[in-house]
């Protein structure tokens, strides 16, 4: 299948109800961080985007979206299938870009490059999909802050070693600054952020 080919499969079935259903679990996830939810339907898009990281285009981006693909999403048929299903504008300005998709593997420099909004108009920052390998397996990061009672821990496999580093700069900014949502396959769990990330202590 080649690329133009590749960006004329797929998509949801039903969008008004498929569309409704991903966003309800968005806003549930941002209001319990942490939480895992999963994308019930094949969206047929092309690798290296997930089936997750997928739903989320179709539901959140549409031609008043700009994004930013990472190297590896840019340069596949993932590229031309979310212009084709959502006549997103892709930009390479990350500034520029109310979402950003980062396959899984992919290096994160910095979050200080995207969108962080202003202090007037927080909201007016950059959302980022970033995939990761699995849930339930690799480093374990204790989660805290709005939406969490004390605390909550994940499991994480594949997140870039910057990322909490990352995170805590990035939360320095509040109540500006970028918002999270990671995905592995068909789950995701959203990161706003007010959350607080750390590595748990053995024994935890």
């Amino acid at each position: 299948m080649n690329i133009k080919t590749a960006a004329l499969t797929g998509g949801f079935n039903d969008p008004v109800f498929q569309s409704q259903s991903v966003f309800r679990k968005l806003m549930d996830g941002m209001a319990r961080p942490g939480s895992i939810h999963h994308v019930e339907d094949a969206m047929g898009q092309p690798e290296p985007l997930g089936a997750a990281a997928g739903a989320i285009a179709l539901t959140l981006l549409d031609h008043e979206t700009s994004v930013w693909l990472s190297v590896g999403l840019a340069k596949s048929p993932a590229a031309n299938w979310i212009g084709f299903h959502t006549g997103a504008p892709i930009t390479r300005e990350k500034a520029e870009a109310r979402f950003a998709f980062v396959e899984a593997g992919a290096t994160i420099a910095s979050f200080g490059l995207f969108s962080a909004g202003t202090q007037e108009y927080p909201d007016r920052s950059t959302t980022i999909i970033i995939e990761v390998a699995e849930f339930d397996a690799g480093e374990t990061l204790t989660l805290s802050g709005p939406g969490i009672q004390r605390s909550t821990t994940i499991s994480i496999a594949g997140l870039p070693e910057v990322f909490q580093r990352l995170w805590a700069d990035n939360r320095a900014l509040f109540p500006r600054g970028v918002d999270a949502v990671l995905t592995a396959g068909s789950r995701f769990l959203c990161l706003p952020r007010t959350t607080r990330i750390a590595a748990s202590r053995a024994g935890e």
